[in-house]
């Protein structure tokens, strides 16, 4: 069992930062890779990025360059810097864990956050 919690959301003008972080906890969770999703109301589910048990990261191509995932194994800690923000990076964020990277990706992943609302605007 793996258990999330996101904390860091809020109001940010665009062209902001913002930093999202996740505490996970659970006797396994250093073998999982883990990942941020982002959902607007009425949109399904969208990938935003990922970090593996191994040390590899991807991104979708709406966020790269522009946000980083990087993670503390130590402390059980997954983060998101988001630089460059735009008004459409609003949308509240999960997030998630996989023994499957495909599954975060493919937003199947086992276990997921409740959610941290960010809001880009002016």
């Amino acid at each position: 069992q793996v258990q999330l919690v996101e904390s860091g959301g809020g109001l940010v003008q665009p062209g902001g930062s913002l930093r999202l972080s996740c505490a996970s906890s659970g006797r396994t969770v250093s073998l999982y890779t883990m990942g941020w999703s982002r959902q607007v109301p009425g949109k399904q589910r969208e990938f935003v990025a990922l970090f593996t048990a191994s040390g590899s990261t991807d991104y979708s191509d709406s966020v790269k360059g522009r946000f980083t995932i990087f993670r503390d194994h130590g402390k059980g800690m997954v983060y998101l810097q988001m630089n460059s923000l735009k008004p459409e990076d609003t949308a509240v964020y999960y997030c998630n864990a996989d023994l499957r990277s495909l599954n975060i990706i493919d937003g199947r992943a086992e276990y997921w956050g409740q959610g941290t609302q960010v809001t880009v605007s002016s």
